[in-house]
C-alpha cells in the first residue's frame, strides 16, 4: 500500500469521527460563523467553537509535532525504536511540570513550555551521555531511555500521590488530555511546529549524509556532533511543547516514522514530511475514537492513554528489524568479577548486618523535636508496629533480588531484572485485574492474580524471544515493550476516574505501612521458600549462562528448566510487588552487588543477592518513613531513587 492510499482513508475516518461528535453537539445550521464571539453565542455554540474545533485542530498539530520529533530522533540515532517516549524525553518533561506544579508553582508564571523544555532536555542529555559511552548503540539507547522514563514517571506519580489537592487534575493531565477551552494552545503549538518544520528542512540534507554512518559522514566533511545536536534540540523542543500543552502522549513519534517507511518513504526528506502527516492522522483518529466513546457514555480516558496502548505491540513488531546490538553492562565491560574462596564468612557477616540494621532501624526514629533513640519500654511498645513492616520490606527486597538473580542467569544478561523484563508490569496488571474484579480482594486472590500476571509477562517475553532466536540484549527490549504496554493500560485506568483506580494509584508507589503481622510472616515464609527453591535449582542456574548448546550437552532439559525458573521469578516478583509496587530496581541492583562482592557461584550469588536486597529495601523503608516526617513517603519511590543511579553507573561503564 502506498502512502497516498493509506493516508486518504485515515483522513476521512478522522474527519468522520470529528463530524459525528460535532453533530451530536449542534446541527450544521446552528454552527457559529466567523469571527467567533463568545458573548453572542449560546452554550452549545461556545462548546463547539472554543472546545471541539480547537480540539480537532490541536490533535493534528500535536500529532504532527510528535511525528516530526520521532523522525528526527530516529534519523540522528539511526534507530527505528527511538522516539520521545522510548528515550524518556516526554517523561522528563512530565516530571518537570509535575514537580513545578507541586513544589514551585512560581516557575510556571512564565508558562509551562520553559519548564517542560528543561525537563525534556535534562532527560535527553542523560540518555545521550549514556549512549555516547556505547557508540549510540540502538539497544543501549532504548534501554537507557526507557528506564530513565520509567524512573521519571515513578517519581511524578509519587509526587502526584503526595498532594491530594492536585491529584485528579494531574492524573488526567499525565494521561494526555486534548480537551481545549480556547484557541491559544493551537496557536502556540502551531508556531512551534512551523519553527520545527523549518529547522528540519534545513538539516534534511546533513541528516541524509549522516545516514551513511558517523565515520562515513565525517569523512565527507560533515560536522557529525553539530548535526546531532541540532536534530536532537529540535526533537526535544517539539516533544516538550506537546507535553507542556497536552500532557504525556506516548508512542506517536515511534509509530509515525515506522509507518512512513513501511508505506514507501525511503529518502530522508520523504520521511521528514510524511512522518508529521501520519502522526497528525494517528492522534486525530485516536481522539476521534475517544470522542465517539464519550458520546456513548462520557469521556472515560484521555487520548494520550489510548496512544500508549500502541507502544508495546509496535515495539515488539519493530524488534526483529532493529540493527546492531551492544550488550550494555555485560560482564566483559565490567571486568571479571572477583570470586571469594570462602564465601560463607561473607554471607554470615551480611546476615548479621541485615539483622542488626533491622534492629537499629526499629530502635531509632524521629519525633517532633528531632531524632530520638527509644528507651526499652518504648521499644517494646513500638516493636509490634514496626517489626511487621521491617520484616515485610526485607522479605520483599529478598524476593525481588532472588527473582533478578534468576532472570540474569536465565537470560545470560546482567541487565535483566523484574522491572526490565516486564515482570513487574505484568504483576501490576494482575493486581489491577484483581481490584477491578473483586473490589477488595482477599490476600490470596491478590497474590494469585499478581503472580499470574508476572509469570505470564515473563513467559510471553521468553516465547517471543525464543521464536525469533534473539540475542540476550534484544530480549530486554521485548521486556521493556511489555512494561510499556502495562504502563499504558494502568494510565488509562488511572485517568478513568473510577473509584477502584485510586486504590491502584496508591499501591503503585508502594508502602509497607499497612502490612499486618500475618502478612509480613507470610511474605517472609514465601521468601524463604523461593530462596530454597532457587538453591535447589543452582545447577540449572550455573548452566543457563553457558548457552543452550552446553546446557543440553550435559543433559539439561531446557524447556522444563526454563518454565520452572520463570514461574519461580514470577511468583517472587508478584509477592514483592503487592507490597512495594511495580518499580524498585532492587532486582537489578542486588544481584550485581552480590556478584561484585565475589559471590559468583549460583548458590552464593542467590543468597548474597537476597541479603543485599533485604538490606536495600530496609534502607528504602527507613527513608520513606523519615524523609517526609511526620508524613510517610512512598516506599517504591525511595527504592527507585536507590536503583536509578546504580543503573546509570552500569550503563556508563566504558569498555576496557
Amino acid at each position: 500500500m502506498t502512502l497516498r492510499r493509506a493516508v486518504l482513508p485515515a483522513a476521512l475516518l478522522a474527519l468522520a469521527l470529528w463530524l459525528a461528535a460535532a453533530l451530536r453537539l449542534l446541527p450544521p445550521g446552528d454552527w457559529p460563523a466567523l469571527p467567533f464571539r463568545a458573548e453572542t453565542m449560546a452554550l452549545p455554540q461556545v462548546m463547539l467553537a472554543f472546545g471541539l474545533m480547537p480540539r480537532g485542530v490541536i490533535a493534528l498539530v500535536a500529532g504532527a509535532a510528535l511525528g516530526l520529533s520521532g523522525a528526527l530522533i530516529q534519523a540522528v540515532l539511526r534507530n527505528p525504536v527511538a522516539d520521545p517516549t522510548t528515550l524518556g524525553i516526554s517523561s522528563g518533561a512530565q516530571l518537570a511540570l509535575v514537580a513545578a506544579t507541586i513544589l514551585a508553582p512560581e516557575l510556571l508564571a512564565g508558562g509551562r513550555w520553559p519548564v517542560a523544555l528543561a525537563g525534556a532536555a535534562g532527560a535527553a542529555a542523560l540518555v545521550m551521555a549514556v549512549g555516547a559511552r556505547r557508540g549510540f548503540a540502538p539497544v543501549t539507547m532504548v534501554i537507557a531511555g526507557m528506564l530513565v522514563g520509567l524512573t521519571a514517571s515513578a517519581v511524578a506519580t509519587a509526587l502526584t500521590l503526595a498532594q491530594g489537592e492536585y491529584l485528579l487534575s494531574l492524573v488526567i493531565w499525565n494521561g494526555g488530555s486534548l480537551v481545549q477551552q480556547d484557541w491559544s494552545g493551537v496557536r502556540a503549538l502551531a508556531l512551534v511546529l512551523a519553527a520545527g518544520g523549518a529547522g528540519a528542512a534545513l538539516i534534511a540534507k546533513p541528516l541524509r549524509v549522516l545516514s551513511l554512518g558517523a565515520p562515513g559522514a565525517a569523512g565527507l566533511g560533515l560536522n557529525v556532533g553539530l548535526v546531532r545536536l541540532a536534530a536532537m534540540a529540535l526533537a526535544v523542543a517539539l516533544a516538550a511543547a506537546v507535553s507542556a500543552e497536552l500532557g504525556l502522549i506516548g508512542f506517536v513519534g515511534l509509530a509515525a516514522p515506522a509507518l512512513a517507511r513501511t508505506l514507501g518513504a525511503r529518502r530522508m526528506e520523504d520521511v521528514l514530511w510524511s512522518a508529521p502527516l501520519i502522526g497528525a492522522l494517528i492522534l486525530s483518529v485516536v481522539d476521534g475514537l475517544v470522542l465517539a466513546v464519550a458520546g456513548a457514555g462520557g469521556e472515560m480516558f484521555p487520548a494520550g492513554a489510548l496512544t500508549g496502548l500502541i507502544g508495546g505491540p509496535l515495539l515488539l513488531w519493530l524488534l526483529p528489524r532493529l540493527r546492531g546490538s551492544t550488550p550494555p553492562g555485560s560482564e566483559a565491560p565490567e571486568g571479571p568479577a572477583p570470586r571469594l574462596a570462602r564465601p560463607g564468612r561473607v554471607l554470615a557477616a551480611m546476615a548479621v548486618a541485615v539483622a542488626a540494621a533491622a534492629l537499629l532501624l526499629a530502635w531509632i526514629g524521629r519525633v517532633p523535636g528531632g531524632w530520638a533513640v527509644l528507651d526499652w519500654q518504648s521499644l517494646r511498645d513500638f516493636l509490634p508496629l514496626r517489626l511487621p513492616r521491617l520484616a515485610a520490606a526485607a522479605a520483599a527486597g529478598a524476593l525481588l533480588a532472588i527473582a533478578g538473580a534468576v532472570m540474569q542467569r536465565l537470560t545470560a544478561n546482567p541487565l535483566a531484572s523484574p522491572e526490565v523484563l516486564g515482570v513487574s508490569g505484568g504483576a501490576a496488571l494482575g493486581y489491577a485485574a484483581a481490584v477491578f474484579a473483586w473490589g477488595t480482594p482477599a490476600p490470596a486472590i491478590t497474590l494469585a492474580c499478581t503472580a499470574a500476571g508476572g509469570a505470564g509477562a515473563l513467559l510471553a517475553v521468553a516465547v517471543f524471544a525464543a521464536r525469533r532466536d534473539m540475542p540476550p540484549e534484544r530480549v530486554l527490549l521485548a521486556g521493556i515493550a511489555v512494561s510499556s504496554l502495562a504502563g499504558a493500560v494502568l494510565s488509562a485506568l488511572m485517568a478513568s476516574g473510577d473509584a477502584r483506580a485510586w486504590a491502584i494509584l496508591g499501591w503503585l508507589s508502594g508502602s509497607s505501612g499497612q502490612v499486618t503481622p500475618a502478612g509480613a510472616a507470610a511474605l517472609a515464609a514465601l521468601a524463604l521458600a523461593i530462596w530454597i527453591a532457587a538453591l535447589a535449582a543452582r545447577r540449572w542456574l550455573a548452566l543457563m549462562p553457558l548457552g543452550a548448546g552446553v546446557s543440553q550437552g550435559v543433559g539439561l532439559r531446557l524447556g522444563p528448566a526454563r518454565l520452572v525458573l520463570i514461574v519461580l521469578a514470577g511468583v517472587g516478583t508478584a509477592a514483592a510487588t503487592v507490597l512495594v509496587g511495580p518499580l524498585s530496581f532492587v532486582g537489578l541492583m542486588a544481584p550485581h552487588m552480590a556478584r561484585r562482592m565475589g559471590l559468583a557461584r549460583p548458590g552464593d550469588h542467590v543468597t548474597g543477592a537476597a541479603l543485599t536486597g533485604a538490606g536495600l529495601m530496609l534502607a528504602a523503608d527507613f527513608g520513606a518513613r523519615m524523609a517526609g516526617f511526620p508524613y510517610e513517603l512512598p516506599l517504591g519511590l525511595f527504592a527507585t531513587l536507590l536503583g536509578a543511579p546504580w543503573l546509570l553507573f552500569l550503563l556508563m561503564r566504558t569498555t576496557r
